[in-house]
Order: structure tokens, then sequence, then C-alpha cells
């Protein structure tokens, strides 16, 4: 029971300090929260969670504030995560389904997950190495010119010309998109180009010569892109006075603008079973050793993750509301996505 209780105090405390702002007394607990016990005795509960670590004086004759070990206790086992409610899903959703082009979608979704949490919103452009072909395009243009589309499962578009020797007629054409488009299906980007190597060694001789440099034009067309690119929004708000850092907004910015590296520890959060949470000295991060990371993957209808979003605040963040956030955009982004 004792341990129950404790528990109970903790989260108590987390959700006040997070509401306040201001570091948690006994009295204030007892007042606030049905705990049903005294206040000597939330003292003791309090003195025992200290001591594990979940909780800490910052100077003397002050309450209580959590440790990142608190947080961690309190996302892992005793935070509720509070749905959005219907105006809001239906919000997200519109505003999603409302985007243009793929551009469009990834800054719609950063700017949602910023003005949900009033934090900063990380988004990653899918990532062409979790991609796979859509279609395959070839359009005569010009004389001798030929334009090669080429569309990912997930919006991207790249067109190149080609030049090609004159007369080249509608059914070689035809004949050469429905060879590329059946043998890239169920194939990554990534391995387009060996797919590609074996569809032009069968090619008739007459043919092979241009099926060998439509193929070598749209991996040149996708290595061009293979870098990954994220989306950062909302930084203004971490001026906001709730946002204070002991250390300033100095070591959170400079560790925004690695954004290879920011990238990559935000990758290694991900996981497909659902949201991630960093909190604290977690991050690998030494700037954002004052800050909270969450994540999410999001995708194409079938489940796979082809990118991530996240939201960055201070570890006396509002855990429930960024958690349901970042899930409800990363679903609603998932559905949007061409498929």
């Amino acid at each position: 029971m004792s341990e129950e209780r404790r528990l109970d105090v903790l989260r108590a405390i987390v959700e006040d300090y997070v509401r306040t702002r201001e570091p948690v007394g006994s009295r204030i607990l007892t007042e606030r929260h049905k705990l049903g016990v005294s206040p000597a005795t939330v003292r003791n509960d309090m003195a025992a969670l200290e001591e594990a670590g979940l909780i800490a004086q910052p100077h003397t004759s002050a309450g209580r504030i959590p440790t990142d070990k608190g947080y961690r206790l309190f996302v892992d086992q005793l935070a509720e995560v509070r749905p959005l409610t219907v105006p809001q899903k239906r919000a997200i959703e519109t505003f999603l389904s409302e985007a243009v082009d793929l551009d469009d979608v990834v800054a719609r979704a950063g700017r949602l997950i910023a003005q949900l949490t009033g934090q900063v919103a990380v988004v990653q452009y899918p990532s062409l190495r979790r991609s796979g072909l859509r279609h395959l395009e070839l359009v005569p243009s010009a004389e001798g010119r030929l334009l090669v589309v080429v569309i990912t499962d997930t919006g991207r578009v790249e067109q190149r010309y080609l030049d090609v020797p004159l007369g080249m007629d509608d059914g070689t054409l035809g004949e050469l998109r429905a060879r590329f488009n059946a043998a890239a299906a169920g194939h990554r980007l990534t391995e387009i180009g060996t797919a590609f190597a074996r569809v032009t060694e069968a090619m008739p001789d007459e043919h092979r010569a241009l099926g060998t440099a439509v193929a070598e034009v749209v991996t040149a067309a996708l290595a061009e892109e293979s870098e990954e690119r994220i989306v950062l929004t909302g930084q203004a708000n971490l001026a906001h006075s709730s946002m204070r850092f002991e250390q300033g907004l100095r070591p959170v910015l400079e560790a925004l603008e690695e954004q290879v590296v920011l990238l990559g520890l935000l990758t290694d959060m991900t996981d497909d079973a659902g949201v991630a949470v960093s909190i604290g000295h977690e991050n690998r991060l030494a700037g954002l050793s004052e800050t909270s990371v969450v994540t999410s993957g999001y995708g194409s209808s079938d489940g796979d993750s082809v990118a991530i979003l996240s939201s960055i605040g201070p570890t006396r963040m509002d855990y429930p509301g960024t958690i349901a956030a970042v899930r409800a955009v990363a679903r609603y982004l998932s559905r949007v996505l061409p498929s």
C-alpha cells in the first residue's frame, strides 16, 4: 500500500510541477490531491521518493521537483495519455488532407505539432531508403527528348530529361515503361538499380541502349535526392517563459542546428510499436540534457515507418498531452500520404 501511495505522490508532484512550474510541498499536495493521508505521511513518502532519486529539492526550504528518473517512472507507469477531443481530431485530419503536395504535408504536420504542444516540432521527409517506386512514366517531349518522371509511394516526384533517337514510337516506350514498373514492384528505391539492370540485360539489342539510359537517369535522380531532410518548426516557442532552462536557451538551439546528429537520435528512438520518449540526460546530445523528446514513426497505410516526427520541449512538459498529439498527427499523416 505504501508503495502505491508513493507512486500517487510522485504523480501528483509531476502534474503540479508541470502545471505551476514551482517546487511542490507536502501541504500543497495534501490540499490539492485526495491522497487520504496526513501531511506528515506525505512528507515521509516524499523523503522516500527523494532517497530513491525520483524527486529532488532545488534549494533549502523549497518543495520538491521531479528528476529525470522521476519523469521516466511517470511516463512508463503513471501517465494516462489524454485522448484528443473529436473537434481536435477532425481539425487535424482536415488540415492535413488539404495539403497540395508532399512539401505542404510535411510543413503542415510540423505546424500542427508545434501548435498542439507549444514546443518545437521536427518532421522528417519520407526517406528514399525506405520508400518504393509507385510509378515510372516516360513522356515524349520535344524532338529527340524524353521526360522521365519518377513517383515514389510516399509522394516524391522527380523529373529528368533524356536525349533519345528520333522517331521513337509509343509502342517501344510503352513496353519499356511496363518492364521497369513491373521490375520495381516490391523493391525499395535503393534496390531499383539492381532490378533495372536485370531488365536491361534481358531487352532486345535494339532497345537495350535506351533502356540502359532510362535506368541510369532514374538511379542518378534518386541518388541526388537521397539525403535525409527534416523540417524544424516552433523554435520561437522556446523563448516563452514556461520554457526556462538552467543552462540557458543557447545549448538547446545549437543542438537543434546539428540536424544530422539530431536525426540520428530520433531515428534510434523510433519504436514501430508506438510513441517513444527520451528524457533529459537520456538524450545523447548534451544540448538536449534539459529537454524531453517525444517521437513517433509514420508511414504508409501498410504500417511501415518511412519517416519520423517529434516534439521537443523541457523535461517539465505535459507528457500525456504531447504523446497524444504526436501519436495523432503521426496516424493521420500516414493516412494522407500518397499510396
